[in-house]
């Protein structure tokens, strides 16, 4: 590995006047505000992403035609609307904010003396608490894609914020070009042209088995999960799905690490702390979110259709929609900049407080979610269609926004926060103020 250890005199820090700022920064405090409002949202939205997956075969996330009930969304319209509004990019803010958030840790590490040691022990602890998630509780989990690649982000933490910036999304845009390169040749054979050769036409069988074949693989969790085999669900986890982990490392990496230098970079550059005019951050914004939007709307025109047929959904979500997610994700993260700010009543309040929860929020909603779709407790796996998952979706919201502020009121940190923090400094910290 290379020279890991860094000290604050390593870290470069950029003014606001060195990054081109129109105003000079908030405060610390209002800084941390910031994030924490934006990532009790992104929080919340995840959850809208993930829900049917939660009480759906994992299939169902892409084609409404596997859910195990009629989908109750005639026309695949709140598909698109979910696929326009929140699938990609609420993960993708996600990513933003860890990235600026590891910066965030480091400036503190650096103030009290502390090296980057301590970040990356910070991460592989992540990483032991991603793949609990991932083989004991959910299969969806990020938590361990993000730790292997804040490893790997943590070694470009010295770089200048402009290097940041642009190795991110050179690289994003390369992965762009991979993704495309990728589910392109689907939607090809998935055409007529697939039938115009011998050669073609077989690709398109083998094609059409693999798809049942991935379908196939839903069925032994989905099972497991209706029937309550808690034991069953396990053990395929730990065998059949056991490499899944480290398999999505490939996936998402793309994505992931270039997400996170351009976060890094952002908050550098004052991004998150008023270093930008108001007034410019809401017409940019605005002006990528809508763009960002469109292109999504098109993609989700085109999906409907073609019957929203499982690898084409794949495709969309893969490779169409990348490069408009990346345009669509900074231009939301601009507009809740700057709306944060003014969000200071009792419900922004609740949200930062879920924000400032968003590890256990994160964590606990999927324990809430095996309570409510497992066979051996409420078992509603499969039983409930889109728009009731959603009903399910808002009152986890609510519940999220109910403790989350009264918690925090009597406690210094939320309960998985304060574990990872304990952990991270291998000390125990009060927990109650």
């Amino acid at each position: 590995m290379t020279d890991i250890v860094a000290g604050a005199a390593d870290y470069e820090t950029v003014t606001p006047a060195a990054a081109g700022a129109a105003i000079a920064p908030v405060a610390a405090a209002e800084r941390i505000e910031t994030l924490d409002f934006i990532r009790g949202l992104a929080v919340m939205g995840i959850l809208w992403a993930n829900i049917v997956a939660f009480g759906q075969p994992a299939s169902a996330y892409f084609k409404p035609a596997s859910f195990l009930v009629p989908a109750g969304d005639p026309g695949g319209w709140l598909w698109i609307v979910q696929f326009v509004l929140i699938d990609g990019k609420m993960r993708g803010l996600f990513t933003l904010l860890f990235g600026a958030g590891m910066v965030l840790f480091m400036e503190k590490a650096w103030a009290r003396g502390g090296t980057r040691w301590l970040q990356a022990w910070r991460l592989v602890i992540l990483a032991c608490f991603g793949l609990i998630h991932f083989y004991f509780i959910w299969f969806g989990d990020i938590l361990f894609g993000y730790a292997a690649y804040g490893l790997l982000a943590l070694l470009c933490m010295k770089w200048r914020p402009k290097t940041q910036l642009g190795i991110g999304i050179a690289g994003y845009l390369l992965g762009c070009l991979f993704y495309a390169g990728t589910v392109v040749p689907w939607l090809i054979l998935t055409t007529p042209f697939g039938e115009s050769t011998p050669e073609l036409a077989e690709q398109r069988t083998a094609l059409t088995q693999g798809i049942a074949t991935e379908l196939a693989r839903d069925d032994i969790p989905s099972d497991a999960i209706a029937s309550g085999d808690y034991a069953a669900l396990t053990a395929h986890r730990l065998g059949e799905q056991g490499l899944e982990p480290f398999q999505n490392l490939l996936l998402f990496g793309f994505e992931t690490l270039p997400l996170m230098l351009i976060g890094m970079a952002l908050y550098r550059f004052g991004f998150f702390s008023g270093a930008f005019a108001r007034a410019t951050m809401i017409r940019w914004g605005a002006a990528a979110f809508v763009l960002g939007a469109l292109a999504h709307l098109a993609i989700g025109l085109v999906m409907q259709a073609d019957g929203f047929s499982f690898y084409g959904t794949f495709a969309a979500f893969i490779g169409m929609s990348a490069l408009p997610r990346l345009v669509m994700t900074v231009g939301l993260a601009a507009l809740l900049v700057a709306w944060a700010p003014s969000a200071t009543g009792w419900l922004g309040e609740r949200v930062r407080a879920a924000g400032r929860a968003a590890f256990t929020n994160y964590l606990g909603t999927s324990i809430v979610m095996m309570f409510v779709f497992h066979g051996w407790a409420l078992g509603l796996f499969g039983q409930l269609n889109r728009p009731k998952l959603y009903i399910v979706m808002v009152l986890a919201w609510i519940a999220m926004l109910v403790w989350s502020k009264p918690w925090l009121a009597r406690f210094n940190y939320g309960p998985l926060e304060w574990l990872w923090r304990c952990l991270t400094y291998r000390k125990v910290f009060p927990l109650r103020k």
